[in-house]
């Protein structure tokens, strides 16, 4: 199977004057007939011959790093542990209280933000997290929209504040839960 592009010559233009028209930039351009564009036109299909896709047989055999790509695609994250979940939604609980009631911003509504952030969190620990590399930002985002959506202040904040102690513990702390090198 070969494939063919075939384009015809690079042409140049001139900038156009206010006196000049189509016709006149037309009347510049080579008529397809000429050599000028049948010689670019047979250096082009000359090029075709030359080049061809590969075999299916080529691409059949497996290219140097294909291992790689194929174990990746092939490997399975774990499923959430709940007891996990439970254990890292406390430290999170406890982490984000001690956080932001050192914060003038969210006064006496404290409590009811990081039940909002604790909430999300643990849903998304017990349903989705799965070790390293599947710490997602969807549920700080949620955090932040909900606390927006009901009112209270600090959604961002809030968000933000649980977001750097996630990326910061969740995954070395599930790595010290299987017992795994967290390097």
């Amino acid at each position: 199977m070969m494939l063919c592009t075939i384009s015809p010559p690079p042409l140049s233009f001139s900038p156009l004057s206010s006196s000049s028209s189509f016709s006149t930039l037309h009347s510049s351009l080579p008529p397809p007939s000429s050599k000028v564009f049948s010689s670019s036109y047979a250096r082009s299909a000359s090029l075709c011959r030359t080049r061809s896709l590969p075999s299916f047989d080529r691409l059949a055999s497996k290219p140097r790093g294909a291992n790689h790509i194929c174990k990746a695609v092939e490997y399975k994250f774990p499923d959430p542990i709940p007891e996990f979940a439970d254990e890292e939604t406390e430290k999170f609980r406890g982490h984000l209280l001690k956080k932001l009631s050192k914060k003038d911003l969210f006064s006496d509504s404290v409590d009811e933000v990081v039940g909002i952030c604790t909430e999300i969190f643990s849903t998304f620990l017990h349903s989705e997290y799965g070790g390293p590399g599947t710490l997602l930002v969807i549920p700080f985002i949620d955090m932040a929209d909900t606390i927006n959506e009901r009112g209270l202040p600090g959604g961002p904040q809030a968000a933000r504040a649980a977001v750097k102690w996630a990326q910061a513990h969740v995954d070395k702390d599930w790595n010290e839960w299987n017992g795994e090198d967290s390097s």
